[in-house]
Formats: C-alpha cells, sequence, structure tokens
C-alpha cells in the first residue's frame, strides 16, 4: 500500500533510455511533485540498490539532470566502465516554488522534506531495486548545491555521503538568482539558512563530504569561503576547483566526480 495518496507512475511502453517519471502527491508540499529516476540495466533484480539524489538549480525541474545535463548517460558510461556499482539516480524538483525554493521550509510546504522523506520514499515504492535500507547519497548544483549540502549537514543521519557542485552556500545568495524577495520564503531562524551552522553544529556526525566549482564561476568565492571556514572549524571534507564556468557542460563533466567520490564510499564500507 502506497505511502501516498496518489502516485503517477509513467508507462514503461514509452520510457527511454532507462528513465522513468513520477508525480506524487506530497504530503510534505501539500500538493503535487514530479520527479525522475534512472535505472540502469545492471540494478534490475538486486535489492537495497544505493539511491542517489541529484537537485537541480533555480529555474529547473526534475528533468534538468537528464535532459540538460545527461546525468543518465555519464552514469551508464561509468557502469559499462565498471567504474561505479549499479546506482539509482532520483531527481525531483525542487517543488516549483517561485523561481526556486531553496529546498527550505517555507510557511505554506515543506520543501525540505520533500526531499529528504518524500522523494526517497516515493522511489523506494517505484522500484523494486532500492529498499529502506538501501544507501541514500546527496548531490546537486547551484541552488541544488545548497540543498544537498544543507540537507546532508541538517539531516546526517539520513545520508552516506554528500556532494555539491558550483553552491550557492549561504541562503541570502539566492537573491542573485531568484525574482521573489527573500522575505517571502518565510524561513524563521537565520541559522537554519546557512550550510555552515549545520555543519558546525552536526560536525560529529557528518557523512563524507566533497564540493567543486569552477575557476569561472561567480560562486567561486563563497565556495572558496565555505571551504576555508570548514578547515578552520576542523571539518573533514574535499574541495577541488576546476577550469569552468556556472553551466551545464560544467555539471555534465563533474558528476563524474561525484558518482565516483559516492562509489569509493560504499567499496570502504565493506
Amino acid at each position: 500500500m502506497s505511502t501516498f495518496r496518489t502516485l503517477e507512475v509513467s508507462n514503461a511502453v514509452y520510457e527511454f533510455e532507462g528513465l522513468t517519471c513520477v508525480t506524487v502527491k506530497s504530503p510534505s508540499l501539500k500538493h503535487r511533485g514530479d520527479l525522475s529516476l534512472f535505472v540502469p540495466p545492471e540494478a534490475r533484480g538486486l535489492e537495497e540498490v544505493p539511491l542517489v539524489i541529484l537537485l537541480h538549480g533555480v529555474y529547473g525541474s526534475h528533468w534538468n539532470w537528464t535532459l540538460m545535463g545527461g546525468a543518465h548517460r555519464v552514469t551508464q558510461g561509468l557502469l559499462d566502465r565498471a567504474l561505479i556499482e549499479p546506482t539509482v539516480l532520483v531527481m525531483p524538483s525542487d517543488g516549483l516554488w517561485g523561481d526556486g525554493s531553496g529546498y527550505l521550509k517555507h510557511a505554506d510546504a515543506d520543501y525540505e522534506k520533500w526531499i529528504v522523506d518524500d522523494t526517497v520514499q516515493a522511489a523506494i515504492e517505484v522500484e523494486n531495486c532500492l529498499s529502506p535500507q538501501s544507501k541514500v547519497f546527496i548531490s546537486g548544483l547551484s541552488m541544488g548545491g545548497f540543498g544537498a549540502l544543507r540537507l546532508g549537514a541538517k539531516f546526517p543521519e539520513r545520508f552516506a555521503g554528500i556532494s555539491a557542485h558550483s553552491s550557492i552556500t549561504e541562503f541570502s545568495q539566492l537573491k542573485e538568482f531568484v525574482e521573489e524577495p527573500l522575505d517571502r520564503y518565510g524561513t524563521i531562524n537565520p541559522n537554519d539558512e546557512t550550510v555552515l551552522d549545520w555543519m558546525v553544529e552536526n560536525r560529529d556526525r557528518l557523512p563524507p563530504l566533497r564540493f567543486d566549482c569552477g575557476t569561472e564561476d561567480p560562486l567561486l568565492e563563497p565556495n572558496r569561503k565555505l571551504h576555508k571556514a570548514l578547515t578552520d572549524s576542523g571539518i573533514e571534507h574535499t574541495y577541488e576547483e576546476f577550469a569552468g564556468g556556472h553551466a551545464w557542460d560544467y555539471w555534465h563533466d563533474h558528476l563524474t566526480d561525484t558518482l565516483r567520490f559516492f562509489h569509493s564510499l560504499l567499496s570502504s564500507s565493506r
């Protein structure tokens, strides 16, 4: 029996390249939410396959990582070369509030629990190769990088690893991207809006962490600042810089770093 009042799944006859689309009525959103899933052939018939959440940036939706970033092809390419083990991708919308929900809890909808609770549960209900025992990893780009870093740090027990690309690192940085005034987000506690505060608070429980940024990215300095603050606080992490800007070719190329990082964590845990 489903956890959700309604859950619509695309017809396998019309699906392509291992992609499935799902629309679910989310109790956290109080309305419908969309997500895309990629299940490689290697995962079929297995149990407790790892699940990677990929969060998109502002202006986007659940299809961005696949149809703009080719995430499913990147994953399949790594599988074909035996560089990672079978992994399912789940790519949710951010809830489609304004230019971007920030994956935050608003006054009228909880966009963080949509990710942490509902997205994971929906993926488990749709795909037999997943279970509540599947290890869950979280990653994202830009606003989705903020979501991945912040949610991974706020709910550390839920995730086996965190990775992020070209991340917004503080809620206030959203104003450079969105039309909506930040006071419309309805957040209450300023300490709930930064990545660093949650990482410091939960430093002893954080899952393994990496993040990167392009050297031509406007968010480079905030990422360098976060790296320095984590280093000064003695919080273990990996930070990398690569050539590139705030663009899909960068995220397409460096998703490989995320997936291989998560694979290394799976290998080391055995």
